[in-house]
């Protein structure tokens, strides 16, 4: 096995850092590496905030969950998908006369470009990710970033073709224990040229580790088994139901 698949095999997200700060050099390697991601056209339908004011990771740290690791974190990187450059960039080359010229309506940002943008964003988030971890320095992602859009635009002062797609915390880690979460079996995941829905059999035993965890759990009494736990603390909680308006806010914005 090469030291690239060793490296994304033994990944870890990492929330308690050391006292060993994230140098600039280091910063400017995973960026460096990020930038070179792959992208949609080559287009770069993305933009990177690097959250450097102790008070803005004081405030995100509340309202991304109430998550304090997030404010010790050395080094906060926020991904947005961004089509605002290009539609500036399309404003000041004439674009507007150009499309009268030839009869061809002008057109905003839509959905696809939207999702389009995510992506480019997201593939740019987790190439960093692994440059980090070639470093030696972990990486957690945030994904409460996409709540509270209202508070997240305004901290930011996004302009409307630009939203959070997803944020990142580095830093070493304070230990050196590597406690991997469990994953899927691929054959839940990895399918053969067409989607094949599992049936009662199969969900039981793709879920099987799932249900183990969850009758072996403290909480385990609460719920009947692991679905019905997943369902109501992740699917149907607060957080989830939040994130959800949040992103309809987002797409509204957006269009």
């Amino acid at each position: 096995m090469n030291d690239t698949l060793k490296v994304i095999l033994n990944r870890r997200s990492v929330r308690a850092y050391s006292g060993r700060p994230v140098t600039r050099e280091e910063k400017d390697q995973i960026l460096a590496a990020t930038l070179r991601a792959p992208t949609a056209g080559n287009l770069m339908l993305y933009s990177i905030i690097e959250v450097e004011d102790q008070k803005l990771k004081d405030r995100l740290a509340v309202t991304c969950d109430n998550q304090p690791f997030i404010a010790r974190a050395p080094y906060v990187l926020l991904f947005l998908a961004d089509y605002q450059r290009w539609m500036d960039y399309f404003q000041i080359c004439g674009v507007s006369s150009k499309a009268a010229d030839l009869g061809v309506p002008e057109r905003k940002p839509g959905t696809g470009d939207l999702l389009l943008a995510c992506c480019d964003a997201l593939i740019a988030a987790q190439t960093a990710v692994i440059a980090a971890e070639s470093m030696g320095i972990g990486s957690c992602y945030i994904g409460d970033i996409l709540e509270r859009y209202e508070i997240h635009r305004e901290l930011f002062d996004l302009p409307p073709f630009t939203l959070p797609i997803t944020m990142l915390c580095f830093g070493y880690p304070a230990s050196t224990a590597k406690r991997l979460t469990t994953r899927y079996d691929k054959e839940m995941i990895v399918h053969s040229n067409r989607y094949k829905r599992l049936d009662k059999s199969g969900l039981e035993k793709g879920f099987a580790a799932l249900e183990n965890d969850f009758r072996a759990g403290h909480r385990a009494h609460d719920y009947a088994n692991a679905g019905q736990a997943t369902y109501f603390r992740k699917f149907a909680s607060d957080f989830a139901v939040e994130l959800n308006r949040s992103v309809s806010e987002m797409i509204n914005n957006w269009e």
